[in-house]
């Protein structure tokens, strides 16, 4: 049975009251986002299909698409699909697509021909899911919402959402299955995030992609980002959808801070950068040490920047 007050119109019968509603509210008034029930941490099944089905989007200028593709395989090795042109979005335009499949992580590489429609371009990934309208069922459930409503290509159905914070994702779901091994390494979907909306993505998207927190390191140091002698908060979460860190930031960062999506992680940096140095690959920072691993900041042809990381080994 419900908990109900006993009517009385007192005056501390009425404060107490109005004091109780205020604190079961606080959470939706301070996040200004839905809160998830206890019996609601787990969607009803498990929407992703695997990591290794995750694309980093990249769009490039269309007379530099060959020269980004060609520097990112002769980085990280792999193969390419040849060009084809297609239409990726609802309404009319045109691009030339390859997609790129590597042992670092997979792209999807487009070089439009036309205006893109908004909002495709500020999407930072693709996720393949089991059902396209479960999957949409469920990140509205929590907290996602809608910005590109399920719509068909030429091989499945795709929508895009957004959670707080301004985090775009394709989600997208194929007629026709094709397995793929698994990556040697996953990649890591790299966020930059205020702290007023940090929490609010972190606690939604977990529940969304079944996923855990593997770290949250209040005091992480400043040089992942630029900032050394300086501390910030890094939560890094895994899920079947893969890898991903959050940094929760105050936008104070020096450039290229913030322009890359995605961290690649290798087995030896310096054997990966002299690669990317001799595909015309710009070093934008040097590999610098921070707790266990090696990481380096660099950009591709059309303009694309990575973060590429290695595990230190002990």
């Amino acid at each position: 049975m419900p908990f109900q007050f006993p009517v009385d119109r007192s005056p501390i019968r009425k404060l107490l009251h109005r004091m109780t509603l205020q604190l079961l509210l606080w959470p939706c008034l301070v996040t200004g986002a839905p809160t998830v029930r206890a019996d609601e941490v787990r969607p009803i099944r498990q929407v992703a299909v695997g990591a290794q089905y995750g694309t980093t989007h990249v769009y490039v200028p269309e007379d530099r698409l060959d020269d980004f593709v060609t520097s990112f395989v002769a980085t990280f090795g792999g193969n390419a699909s040849p060009p084809n042109v297609a239409q990726i979005t609802p309404t009319p335009s045109s691009t030339v697509f390859r997609a790129i499949r590597t042992p670092a992580g997979a792209v999807s590489a487009f070089g439009f021909t036309t205006p893109i429609p908004y909002p495709f371009g500020f999407e930072r990934t693709g996720y393949l899911v089991t059902d396209i309208d479960d999957a949409i069922a469920a990140a509205k459930r929590f907290g996602a919402a809608v910005l590109v409503a399920p719509f068909p290509d030429a091989i499945g159905r795709d929508a895009i959402i957004q959670w707080p914070g301004g985090v775009n994702m394709q989600l997208y779901w194929h007629t026709k299955f094709t397995p793929a091994p698994p990556l040697q390494a996953n990649p890591e979907n790299r966020l930059y995030l205020p702290a007023e909306s940090a929490d609010a993505f972190i606690s939604q998207f977990i529940a969304f992609s079944q996923g855990t927190v593997t770290s949250d390191d209040t005091a992480a140091p400043g040089i992942e980002i630029g900032r050394p002698g300086d501390t910030y908060r890094r939560v890094r979460i895994t899920s079947p959808f893969g890898n991903l860190a959050v940094f929760v930031i105050d936008g104070h960062l020096p450039y290229p801070y913030g322009h890359e999506m995605t961290g690649y992680e290798v087995g030896d940096l310096q054997a990966t950068l002299d690669k990317a140095r001799a595909a015309n690959v710009k070093v934008l920072v040097e590999p610098f040490t921070s707790g266990q691993r090696q990481a380096a900041m660099v950009e591709f042809p059309g303009g694309y920047i990575a973060e590429i990381h290695a595990p230190i080994k002990r």
